[in-house]
Order: structure tokens, then sequence, then C-alpha cells
């Protein structure tokens, strides 16, 4: 997991004094008892013990063995690709809201929401790149926004919120996409310093800057 948040900490120049291995549970009995009855393999935990927040993420173990056996990091692929997105929406869930405390910021789920699925796509572009320079990975927006489904037994009385922030991620990615495409050297620094300035934006200002510019 630690490969992920370099990843991402790369990808958005995030340097952090904390490092996701250090915060990770995988014993599912561990958990609270409503998270511990639901299917989900990935759980992001913020419990306020005094005052203070206790931060916990949450990856069931069978997905953790999963990527050992087919690294995504190594090649990323159709038998892969579901187990890599849950594990890095879980990283990215717990990187968004460690760089934020870093500047006393609250962070809203749909915030939390939508820089996960912009990371999803982000990260598995620059991967898939990477493994392979010669192929443009054009099916990657099809498969995360448009083939993408809600699980309404997760996602319960939040469904509408993931589904705002499903839809605005595709927006944005979708630009990405265009930008990307020309495959110039220039377009992707470019797209990096977006990047860059869009995580750094409160929730009003990514939703204002999709809506003018997606």
């Amino acid at each position: 997991m630690q490969q992920l948040q370099d990843l991402l900490s790369g990808i958005y120049d995030l340097p952090t004094q904390y490092r996701v291995h250090d915060f990770l549970i995988t014993e599912r009995q561990w958990l609270p008892q409503g998270v511990r009855e639901s299917a989900t393999d990935e759980q992001l935990l913020v419990l306020d013990e005094d005052g203070a927040a206790a931060v916990g993420l949450f990856l069931d173990p069978q997905l953790l063995e999963r990527l050992a056996l087919a690294n995504p990091l190594e090649a990323l692929h159709g038998g892969n690709l579901a187990d890599y997105w849950t594990a890095l929406e879980g990283v990215s869930h717990f990187l968004y809201l460690a760089w934020n405390a870093g500047y006393d910021r609250c962070v809203s789920i749909l915030e939390l929401e939508l820089q996960a699925e912009i990371d999803k796509y982000v990260a598995s572009w620059w991967l898939l790149r990477e493994q392979d320079p010669a192929r443009y990975p054009a099916e990657l927006h099809r498969l995360l926004f448009e083939r993408a489904r809600i699980d309404l037994r997760l996602a319960g009385e939040r469904s509408d919120l993931y589904r705002e922030a499903n839809q605005y991620a595709a927006r944005f990615c979708r630009r990405l996409e265009r930008q990307l495409s020309t495959r110039a050297a220039c377009a992707r620094l470019e797209t990096l310093a977006e990047l860059r300035r869009f995580y750094r934006l409160s929730r009003e200002r990514k939703v204002t800057h999709i809506q003018q510019h997606s």
C-alpha cells in the first residue's frame, strides 16, 4: 500500500509525515460492528475520541493477497483492475484526509469520493502508460465511469452522493483525456500542473472548476 501512496504523492507533489501502512487494518473483527457486518473490502475509519481524530484504513486481507499475487504496479490488466481500484480508493481517502488535516481543513464525503474517482483514473493512466508507452489507454474512461455501477447495499443513503461524485469526476477526466490524447510531452506536464492545483482547491472551487471548464 505504501507504493500506492508514493504513486499518488508523486503525481500530486504531496509530502506527508503519515504512512498509510502504519494505519492499515486487515482484521475484520477489529472493525466497528456496522462496518464489520458489511461486505466492504475497503473502509476509511475516522473516530472522534476525546476531541482527537483516530484514523484507520481497512483493506480486506484476501484483497491484499490477490494484489500480492498479481501486482498492478508491475502489470495492470483486467484481472487485477477492480482490486487495484478498491485499494487505491482507500489510499486516496487516507492521503486526502491526512493532507487536509495538516492544514486544519475539514473534508466532506463528496470531496473524498470525487478525488478518489479522479485518482483512480489518473493513477491508472500513469501506470498503463509507464508499462506500455506505445499504447494509449483509451478504454479507461469508459471502464471507470460509463460502466461503473454503485452497489446500493454498500452505498445506502449515500448513493446519490456517490453518483454525483462519479459524474463530476467523469466530466473532469474526460477533459484530461482530451488533453492527454494529443500525446505531446507538454500536454502531460500541463495536465500534471492542473491536477496539483485542483487537488488543493476547496470542494466548492472544485465543483465550480469542473462546471466552468469541463
